[in-house]
């Protein structure tokens, strides 16, 4: 796992109906998934160009009014030049890439990873291209020039995920709802017993208190899914949550 980005939202964000006048720190990962000759990765982080991780963050700025609260924190360390050769990530060499939900902080770096197959739920897919209820600017979901890759050079590379699916062996995906459209969870098969990566849950209160997501766009999805997160994830990993690299020091898992 690596931190690429940290953020502040009301507590509201994160869990349903709570009245706390108070603020949740998220933390954003890239999940990396190493075995059996594949290298697959979760997310790819936020914008690497400061211009347009800032013009994100004014889009985000908006909706709160709150000065930097509500807006993506990416230090020096976090951005991808300078993370990934930490983490052992050569783009060059990543099989799969995951995207869980089509959010600018997941998709912004899609276009450098020239060989991998990019994984993206088909539902998710379709409500991006046409939504039942509208969504926000669309570009703060895949920013235009992303779009265009996927949508051109990278098009014969897009997987598009069916509701139950297997990404490559020992690593597959259901579809969750919840946060978005998009989100699924991404469950991978280790030494420890399967671990299940998902944004649909925010914090490990979610699903071990079961307090429904704060911004949740179903009840009845987030019932689902987090009861199948309980029924089936050995390990836990919830898509925001501060607490994962205590659990599991240095991000680190199996």
């Amino acid at each position: 796992m690596g931190k690429v980005a940290a953020e502040e939202v009301p507590s509201f964000e994160a869990y349903w109906m709570s009245t706390k006048n108070t603020w949740e720190m998220l933390h954003f990962y890239m999940m990396i998934i190493r075995g059996d000759g594949i290298t697959a990765i979760v997310n790819t982080g936020p914008p690497r160009d400061p211009k347009k991780l800032a013009e994100l963050n004014d889009a985000f700025r908006s909706s709160y009014q709150t000065g930097d609260k509500g807006t993506l924190i990416v230090k020096e360390e976090e951005r991808p030049q300078v993370l990934w050769p930490k983490l052992g990530i050569d783009p060059e060499r990543v099989d799969y890439v995951i995207v869980t939900p089509l959010q600018a902080y997941a998709t912004a770096n899609l276009d450098l990873f020239p060989k991998a197959k990019i994984c993206i739920s088909k539902r998710g897919w379709i409500d991006f291209h046409a939504p039942r209820f509208g969504h926000g600017p669309r570009w703060t979901m895949i920013p235009d020039e992303i779009l265009v890759y996927l949508e051109t050079t990278a098009w014969n590379r897009v997987r598009l995920l069916e509701d139950e699916d297997t990404v490559a062996p020992g690593i597959r995906t259901f579809w969750t709802g919840v946060h978005h459209k998009s989100s699924m969870a991404i469950c991978v098969d280790t030494i420890k017993g399967q671990v299940v990566f998902s944004d649909s849950v925010f914090k490990y209160d979610n699903v071990e208190k079961n307090i429904p997501l704060g911004i949740t766009q179903s009840l009845d999805e987030c019932a689902l899914a987090y009861e199948r997160i309980r029924r089936e994830a050995h390990i836990l990993v919830p898509g925001y949550e501060p607490e994962v690299f205590k659990r599991h020091p240095g991000g680190v898992i199996a």
